[in-house]
């Protein structure tokens, strides 16, 4: 079968595929503030944002229905938000965040069902986890501008709740309610976002704490140790 095909194919080119994942990501992240606001900015994300959903297919699992779920989400996200570049509507964008969002979750539950598989850790399993980790900030991200699409003035910038947030802002804001930083530059306004950043914070510390006892578990008491 050509997809059976076309999936070894690329399951051999992602060898690492966690650590390619946990590259694109970061990529992400270092492109969005200067091609952002650009004339070009949103093609350039958008070509960023295919090679993450590329990376995160490749990280689906082992089995070709990880793969075909994650491509039925991977495709209607890259289109809605090629649409939205070339023809700005604004079904398209919360459409492109709504697929995207799916997708980041189905990734998140394979890579966490893979790390945390009892067997030996690999190097390939600690790069799950850091991806795992970074997709997190970006699916909270998500959430959050989702939450502004529907309802503006649910995030106030310095008290300002008619501020428009950007993707970086969002996903800035993201990680330091993740790592509980807590800057308070941006702060939620309405019950929901506050709802929302109460969740991230308590997904944030239970993945801490999950990952090292996780990494604990490898590493048993010797008998000696025990004594």
């Amino acid at each position: 079968m050509p997809l059976v095909t076309a999936y070894s194919q690329l399951a051999r080119l992602f060898t690492q595929r966690c650590f390619y994942l946990f590259a694109a990501l970061v990529l992400l992240i270092c492109l969005l503030p200067f091609f952002e606001g650009a004339g070009h900015g949103r093609f350039i994300i958008t070509a960023a944002n295919l090679f993450i959903m590329l990376s995160a297919v490749a990280a689906m699992g082992k089995t070709i229905r990880w793969f075909i779920a994650g491509l039925l989400l991977a495709i209607p996200t890259i289109v809605f938000h090629l649409l939205h570049t070339f023809l700005p509507n604004l079904v398209y964008l919360p459409l492109a965040q709504g697929f995207g969002l799916a997708l980041y979750l189905l990734t998140l539950v394979s890579l966490l069902g893979y790390v945390l598989r009892p067997e030996v850790m690999t190097g390939d399993k600690l790069w799950g986890a850091a991806a795992a980790f970074m997709l997190l900030g970006f699916f909270w991200a998500m959430v959050y501008a989702l939450i502004q699409s529907f309802k503006l003035g649910a995030f106030a910038l310095g008290g300002d709740p008619s501020a428009i947030f950007t993707v970086t802002d969002l996903v800035y804001f993201s990680f330091t309610v993740l790592t509980s930083t807590g800057f308070g530059d941006i702060a939620p306004v309405t019950g929901l976002a506050k709802s929302v950043c109460v969740l991230e914070e308590i997904s944030g510390v239970l993945f801490l704490t999950i990952m090292i006892a996780r990494l604990a578990g490898i590493y048993p008491p010797t008998e000696r140790q025990a004594r």
